[in-house]
């Protein structure tokens, strides 16, 4: 009998990979060699194809990596105290823990973040040229997302901590860093590298929402006062270009705040809020007009005043209508960050330049750009991803 159901099963199989080469062939005919004309595309697009991978894996592997290998703590932490490093460390491990307790509570997209950044702790970890006690706490990162990811699914309570703590992650992490008071405070003017364009961007994206949409709403409102104020600084921010916007915080902020002295970074921090919070505003607004006037009408004969129509009704809508537009004002605000070597502030892209002007490195400039755009790339990936998930989950662009 065994022998009879070998017999029987192996003409199916010889079939079925028959079929699959038909197919295969009729796919290649159909898409690729339908004419003359699609064959002659197709054969130069496949030359040039290998001809650039070539070239490319014959840059990778021929390049000498030592500029970046070498220069790898001051790329992510600038002139950071080497002593003081483990302030960084335990504001990544914090991050670690709200990640996998919020992924453990809300599954979802959160989870794909904390995937993303594990993987990408793993490679740093692995690499042969990252420091041990470096390697320790990467992995040690990993460890704490997957731990509280269990305690996070078992725990379902923690919801509200995990909002409240997400709310005051900066604060706490600059805290940490600043010795909570207690400790020497490690002043601003030696943070770089990619901690200095995280801080930036990540103070920059979550404090320009909330002014952003009170902008949008303000600049809809019946009072002109009110009304006139936001169409007044929304056009003035948007008509100036950033680098501008950087000077103006840079030299004239101390002189309207009364002389009082602000770091250059705070001042970065500032100029990159206002300026982003112009084009959140607008963006805002646009998704605001796109809700039809029904909603309105009809949140209204429910008996809901104004603010619980514009809180419970519109607001929801129009963010979600308008979340790509949002997602690529926070990408341009993280790339933007390069803008702060301007005024004299070594950034991710502005430390590269650095290294890149020591002597010893002459030449190697291109192995160490490639590097920071690889890193750029991954985290406005990133984002680009989370939106698409939070919009998917939400049903944008569905009925």
């Amino acid at each position: 009998m065994d022998n009879i159901q070998l017999e029987n099963t192996e003409p199916v199989m010889e079939t079925t990979k028959l079929n699959s080469q038909k197919k295969l062939q009729l796919w290649l005919k159909n898409n690729l060699f339908k004419d003359w004309k699609n064959a002659i595309v197709t054969i130069v697009t496949l030359m040039f194809t290998i001809y650039l991978l070539a070239n490319i894996g014959k840059f990778l592997f021929a390049s000498e990596w030592n500029v970046v290998t070498d220069n790898l703590r001051l790329l992510f932490v600038g002139q950071f105290p080497i002593e003081e490093i483990w302030r960084l460390w335990v504001s990544l491990l914090f991050m670690s823990v709200l990640l996998g307790t919020s992924w453990g509570v809300w599954r979802g997209i959160i989870g794909h973040v904390a995937i993303s950044l594990g993987a990408l702790l793993l490679v740093f970890g692995i690499l042969p040229y990252t420091e041990n006690e470096s390697k320790v706490y990467l992995f040690s990162c990993i460890a704490t997302i997957v731990v509280f990811y269990f305690v996070g699914k078992y725990v379902p309570k923690l919801k509200i901590p995990m909002l409240v703590l997400w709310i005051l992650y900066i604060p706490i992490c600059l805290s940490i860093i600043n010795g909570f008071g207690v400790l020497e405070p490690v002043k601003s003017n030696v943070w770089g590298g990619f901690l200095l364009t995280l801080v930036i961007a990540s103070v920059a994206i979550i404090c320009s929402f909330p002014i952003g949409l009170l902008l949008a709403v303000g600049r809809r409102s019946k009072l002109p006062i009110i009304k006139y104020c936001c169409i007044l600084y929304i056009e003035l921010i948007r008509g100036m270009p950033l680098i501008m916007v950087l000077f103006i915080a840079q030299l004239l902020l101390p002189m309207f705040l009364g002389g009082i002295q602000l770091d250059n970074v705070v001042r970065a921090m500032i100029a990159f809020t206002l300026f982003s919070a112009a084009y959140l505003a607008e963006n805002i607004r646009g998704g605001l007009q796109s809700i039809p006037r029904g909603q309105f009408e009809a949140a209204q004969a429910l008996g809901l005043n104004n603010v619980k129509v514009m809180i419970f009704v519109v607001l929801p809508q129009a963010l979600k209508a308008v979340i790509p537009a949002m997602v690529g004002q926070f990408i341009s605000v993280f790339k933007d960050t390069s803008l702060v070597a301007v005024i004299g502030l070594a950034d991710f892209l502005g430390m590269g330049k650095k290294i890149a002007a020591n002597p010893e490195y002459l030449g190697k400039y291109m192995e160490l750009y490639i590097v920071i755009a690889f890193i750029y790339f991954i985290f406005c990936f990133l984002m680009s991803h989370v939106s698409k998930h939070i919009e998917k989950s939400l049903g944008v662009g569905t009925r």
